[in-house]
């Protein structure tokens, strides 16, 4: 047996598979009596293997087997509608012909799509469930909102910046915008499936692998949703820095290792205080939050998400100023301003200038001023998110965070 008949047999296989694994789930559901489905186990698995066979043959025999099958599912449905008026069945057996003709092109996305369907036609009830009783039409209305501006705005978005100083992106910017409600979505379903007690700190240090200050905003427009989660966010909001200083550790091990071994230590001292003031915090939120602690209203607000976009947007503005008007031959005046956007591209680019003519002694001060400068819009993203109420606590967090970090470093300098 050659190598094509091998590859040929598993393509047979895969559609085998296909109509066994939907036929299974289709046949356990499929009733009892005169009214019962028409297609179980083995009506879906032959036709899984009619699928390879018609395509074997040729494209005209998989247009006329597509068609038989169809007609087919079309009869079952006639005979059914009356007692089960739902197509689930029919279109399941269509999908498992398709799936046996994509088998014969390419074996493993069949048998991947199969799993897939094999799924959904099994969470049934949790699928009703989910959608009659848990999502609300708010909640639905909000995630239509995300996917668009996923799906829909980000893409038409002109991606090259439109400004004379070369720092305003509309997609970037939007971008920002999108983060914002999506992390504002995560902590609005931790808090719905985890309860007030763990769900805003888990989301906060996920949401910190993304952006740390958009953890901030989110963290505070949570608060000012629902004011009797301050310590859970205040929590999250805390342990985003911690997933900062562990982004950072990552970075200059990727791109300066010399970098790296002299900022560990105000790394590790600004990671070891972050951790202990979020994990306190998340400590009282248990403490407090019972179980059913209520939500908010909805998952996110456009115009904070806006808002927040057009902060950062003026933060680049007026950091691209001060390039222009004092110049960036300092480098840490040059890292400090990078620092106000983003850390990780300071991190980076001062990384990238280690072994030629900067030493990593000379960048660890560089980086420290980027570090700090962040953790400045980090306090502003908390004030525009939640007011006086959560940027203070996250401004005196930082504040601790950056105390650390410097005491580091003058300690390991002397």
């Amino acid at each position: 047996m050659n190598e094509l008949d091998v590859e040929h047999a598993l393509s047979f296989l895969a559609a085998l598979g296909a109509g066994l694994a939907i036929g299974i789930e289709r046949e356990r559901a499929k009733g009892e009596g005169v009214s019962r489905e028409s297609a179980g186990v083995r009506s879906f698995a032959i036709a899984g293997l009619f699928g390879a066979v018609c395509a074997s043959i040729g494209l005209p025999f998989a247009l006329f087997g597509g068609g038989a099958v169809a007609l087919f599912a079309f009869a079952s449905y006639r005979r059914t509608a009356k007692d089960d008026p739902g197509l689930t069945t029919e279109l399941a057996l269509v999908l498992t012909y398709a799936l046996g003709v994509l088998a014969l092109a390419n074996a493993q996305l069949a048998a991947a799509v199969a799993i897939i369907a094999t799924i959904l036609l099994d969470s049934k009830q949790w699928l009703h469930a989910f959608t009659r009783q848990t999502l609300s039409e708010r909640e639905l209305d909000d995630a239509l909102i995300l996917a668009a501006s996923v799906l829909i705005v980000l893409p038409l978005l002109p991606d090259r910046a439109l400004d004379p100083l070369g720092v305003i992106n509309p997609r970037r910017l939007w971008l920002i915008a999108v983060l914002v409600m999506a992390l504002n979505a995560a902590g609005y379903v931790a808090v719905r499936l985890l309860g007030a007690r763990y769900g805003l700190a888990i989301a906060g240090f996920a949401g910190g692998f993304v952006s740390s200050t958009a953890t901030h905003n989110s963290m505070g427009q949570r608060l000012a949703a629902d004011p009797k989660l301050y310590h859970g966010c205040v929590a999250g909001a805390l342990l985003s820095n911690v997933a900062t200083m562990i982004n950072l550790s990552l970075i200059l091990a990727a791109v300066s290792r010399p970098l790296l071994a002299v900022f560990a230590l105000p790394l590790a001292a600004a990671g070891v205080v972050a951790a202990l003031g979020g994990l306190a915090f998340a400590w009282k939120a248990g403490r407090e939050a019972g179980e059913d602690a209520p939500t908010a209203d909805r998952p996110f607000r456009l115009w904070h998400a806006l808002l927040f976009a057009g902060i950062v947007a003026t933060a680049l503005l007026a950091s691209a100023l001060a390039r222009h008007w004092f110049g960036s031959g300092g480098v840490t005046i040059a890292s400090a301003l990078t620092g106000f956007a983003d850390v990780h591209a300071a991190a980076v680019s001062l990384g990238q200038q280690i072994g030629t003519g900067l030493d990593a002694v000379q960048a660890e001060p560089a980086l420290l001023a980027a570090f700090s400068t962040n953790s400045l819009m980090k306090c502003v993203a908390a004030f525009s998110g939640g007011g006086r109420r959560f940027g203070v606590p996250a401004t005196l967090g930082q504040i601790a965070i950056n105390v650390a970090a410097w005491g580091a470093y003058v300690f390991y300098a002397t």
